[in-house]
């Protein structure tokens, strides 16, 4: 199980909503100061993922909480984001070379083309699949420790460090 810091959002009767700021990579490599990345990544915060579970425990709005998430879930989804529209592009290459670019007779255009065409829709299979797969996660969420009271409510803390 993967484990995420979260703030406690809203509490509806026993249902808690929490939200989980996206950690990214940026900000851990030698050149983070001279990289567009690293740079825009300090500017922008991250994503905040939201999550409702069923707890028992008192909680208050703005308590600071660690949640588990399930990791197979996880994986399966960025299985399904990296290899679908890949999987898509190379099939769209290799049926265009085979069949369509002997056909029509104008070479790698129609290659390019018919592969380019086959990855966008291997990417919308992809946004559909894993949104299927993160419901499922949403319901497997669980509270594993209440951490307490934030340090301050005008510090925000981010993937890039503390504003």
């Amino acid at each position: 199980m993967m484990t995420a810091l979260a703030t406690v959002l809203d509490i509806q009767n026993d249902i808690v909503v929490v939200g989980c700021q996206q950690k990214t990579s940026c900000n851990h490599c030698s050149s983070k100061d001279s990289c567009g990345t690293g740079i825009v990544s300090k500017v922008l915060p991250g994503k905040v993922h939201h999550w409702a579970f069923h707890t028992d425990k008192k909680l208050t709005i703005g308590q600071m909480v660690e949640i588990g998430l399930p990791e197979k879930n996880l994986l399966q989804s960025a299985t399904i984001v990296y290899l679908v529209p890949l999987a898509f592009l190379l099939f769209g290459a290799l049926l265009s070379e085979w069949l369509l670019s002997p056909l029509i007779g104008i070479g790698e255009v129609t290659t390019i083309g018919m592969a380019a065409l086959s990855s966008w829709g291997g990417y919308f299979i992809a946004k559909r699949l894993s949104h299927r797969i993160e419901q499922n996660t949403e319901q497997q969420v669980s509270l594993i420790r209440v951490l307490g009271e934030p340090v301050s409510d005008t510090l925000s803390v981010n993937a890039a460090g503390i504003r």
